[in-house]
């Protein structure tokens, strides 16, 4: 996939922004308009979540647990076991945060077809500060078993991200966003669970992102190709199962990876790539992320570009890993 498949403003400063968690409230209500047995819950964050746009439709399927997240992963996957297709909605800090052991056990270990919606997620919630800021939910659900990890790039594909896990069977955990961010996909832009997307063909260094910092990383390579560097750009949604085969291929092409996300440098999408590359085709590497800190309040771009996930940030991290390469 290149440019042409992308939004035909993405570089014309007039790119529409829109929460990723708005996706996942009009994806469950797509869902649930065609599958009756679509419920969602909720732990008292309806509207933050976009929650509350399945339960102003399906007020019947909508379940409001209150503070009790536990209790809610637990429900979850009974529905799931009876029948059901059950949305879990909170913030990240919470789900998995705070039930990680009955996502292990009761969702997981069980095989129950339980879909878990953290919202909130990463460093730019911003003024909620470190407490709020999920920053380790990518490392923590990865490693369990049975389950898949999604992070869409923005509000459409997280519409489709949330239609396709409703109609795939088994665990899943999908992480949104609540700042408003470029909408750089549109509705032909290909889709599939397990499938990373090139969206920019490059030649010198692979760029390998998820969520909205993939938009960073977009202007990022269209910023470095003025100075004669050809950045790959691929938008890694998937993070398990990852796609192995596009990341080594474009790893042998290249010779060079960094890889991009808000989330721990440790444990998440940087991990993941550099197992895939470990095994398959060891290239230098660098990693953008959170660097082993927790957040502060502070607005979102303010923090972005402190802890080093800023477009300036990405074009440092590619000219470093071309110095080891050569």
């Amino acid at each position: 996939m290149n440019e042409q498949n992308l939004n035909p403003k993405l570089f014309e400063g007039e790119v529409e922004q829109v929460p990723t968690r708005d996706g996942y409230g009009q994806g469950v209500v797509a869902l649930g308009e065609k599958n009756p047995n679509v419920v969602v819950l909720t732990g008292d964050l309806s509207e933050s979540t976009r929650a509350n746009m399945f339960q102003e439709k399906f007020p019947e399927r909508f379940i409001e647990v209150g503070v009790a997240e536990q209790n809610m992963m637990g429900i979850a996957a009974g529905l799931a076991l009876s029948g059901k297709i059950p949305f879990v909605s909170s913030y990240a800090v919470f789900v998995p945060g705070r039930c990680w052991d009955q996502l292990r056990v009761s969702v997981c270990y069980s095989k129950a077809n339980v879909k878990v919606a953290g919202a909130h997620a990463g460093i730019s919630v911003g003024p909620d500060g470190a407490t709020h800021q999920a920053l380790e939910d990518i490392a923590i659900v990865r490693c369990l078993p049975n389950i898949i990890v999604e992070v869409p790039c923005d509000a459409l594909e997280a519409k489709k991200t949330t239609i396709a896990i409703g109609e795939y069977t088994g665990p899943s955990y999908f992480r949104f966003h609540r700042e408003k961010t470029p909408v750089i996909t549109t509705q032909d832009t290909s889709f599939k669970i397990g499938k990373a997307e090139i969206f920019r063909e490059g030649e010198n260094v692979t760029v390998v992102a998820c969520g909205p910092l993939v938009y960073q990383s977009l202007l990022a390579a269209k910023e470095l190709e003025k100075e004669g560097i050809k950045a790959e750009v691929i938008n890694n949604h998937t993070i398990k199962p990852i796609d192995k085969l596009t990341l080594a291929a474009s790893a042998k092409k290249t010779g060079a990876v960094v890889t991009v996300e808000e989330h721990q440098i440790n444990g998440g999408l940087g991990g993941a790539v550099a197992e895939v590359l470990a095994e398959n085709y060891p290239v230098p590497m660098e990693r953008i992320g959170m660097p082993d800190s927790f957040g502060e309040s502070g607005q979102p771009n303010e923090l972005l570009e402190k802890y080093g996930m800023s477009v300036k940030k990405i074009k440092e991290a590619v000219k470093s890993v071309l110095k080891r390469k050569k």
